[in-house]
């Protein structure tokens, strides 16, 4: 049945990798990522991929022009080397927040991203949690987009207890927190954040009851954790029980550990779309879980050409 099917990795997350290729019970395939002196990337396929069915799986997470350029050669290689068909498996898609012009004369470097990739050889993407759903448009290839809700909604089911209510950090959120809050039966907030001038610490105000409740608060990505923090501040100053933080991707930038170390929020629930760094066992207030099994589906039914709609929940 995967006689044709062949999984590689660039150095972005060799272990959610395995992970997947477990979950599919098939090796991971082999190709050389190496740097010249220089640092520029060289790649070297390992195995014969002519007329197969080639899965590329590479976060764009950072350092992300390296791992950028790695899919993007990776590509072209396979591509070379006379591939059936490459889809791109981007768990992490990096310069997704740059999605539209915010100011004149600023890129669109979403889109050209999508260029790419697509430019590179890519005939198909899988993507998990766009930053903006709009991004899928952005390629001129069939693009999956999968979402990491039933990960993180099996893990609230089994450990969240008494009164909680989902928050969603932001208005642009309010949709992404709906869809979990129904799912688990339980209120919604909204913080609506306002700065009143630059440099300013903004004003956070609390849209909805939060009194004597589990906080969650959820969001497609934790950077620097600055906004996250600050939004802990604001629910524990209205009354709010615990707060908890779910995020699909960690990329977790600058000071974004220390912050949330010293801040109010008690568990960080995370996916490993971006690898964690070694944290001291007990310390660490992050709990990663594991979307393998979810992408290893979606690339069985993309290889078999079964339906995928079942797992864009």
């Amino acid at each position: 049945m995967f006689d044709k099917l062949k999984v590689f990795t660039g150095n972005s997350n060799p272990q959610l990798a395995e992970e997947i290729c477990q979950y599919l019970h098939l090796p991971l395939s082999q190709v050389m990522v190496r740097r010249f002196s220089d640092g520029e990337v060289f790649v070297e396929v390992g195995e014969n991929v002519r007329g197969a069915d080639v899965f590329v799986i590479q976060s764009t997470s950072p350092p992300v022009n390296d791992h950028l350029m790695e899919l993007l050669i990776m590509v072209d290689a396979f591509r070379r080397s006379s591939a059936r068909r490459i889809t791109a498996v981007i768990p992490y898609y990096g310069y997704a927040r740059q999605d539209r012009k915010v100011a004149p004369r600023v890129p669109i470097t979403a889109k050209l991203v999508a260029d790419l990739i697509s430019v590179a050889g890519a005939g198909r993407v899988l993507c998990l949690d766009l930053h903006a759903g709009q991004i899928g448009g952005f390629f001129n290839i069939p693009v999956d987009h999968l979402f990491a809700a039933p990960v993180v909604l099996d893990y609230l089911r089994t450990h969240i207890e008494g009164d909680t209510v989902i928050v969603s950090p932001d208005a642009g959120g309010v949709e992404r927190a709906r869809a979990i809050a129904t799912r688990l039966q339980c209120g919604l907030a909204i913080i609506d954040k306002r700065r009143e001038k630059a440099n300013v610490a903004q004003a956070m105000h609390i849209i909805g009851d939060v009194e004597g409740k589990l906080a969650v608060v959820l969001d497609d990505m934790i950077d620097t954790a600055g906004t996250l923090t600050e939004a802990a501040r604001a629910l524990i100053e209205n009354g709010a029980r615990k707060v908890w933080a779910c995020a699909s991707h960690a990329v977790l930038s600058g000071p974004a550990m220390a912050r949330l170390k010293e801040s109010p929020i008690s568990r960080v629930v995370v996916t490993n779309t971006i690898p964690l760094a070694d944290q001291p066992v007990g310390e660490s207030k992050i709990i990663s879980l594991s979307v393998a099994r979810l992408l290893g589906e979606a690339i069985r039914r993309i290889h078999m050409e079964d339906s995928v709609s079942s797992l864009f929940v």
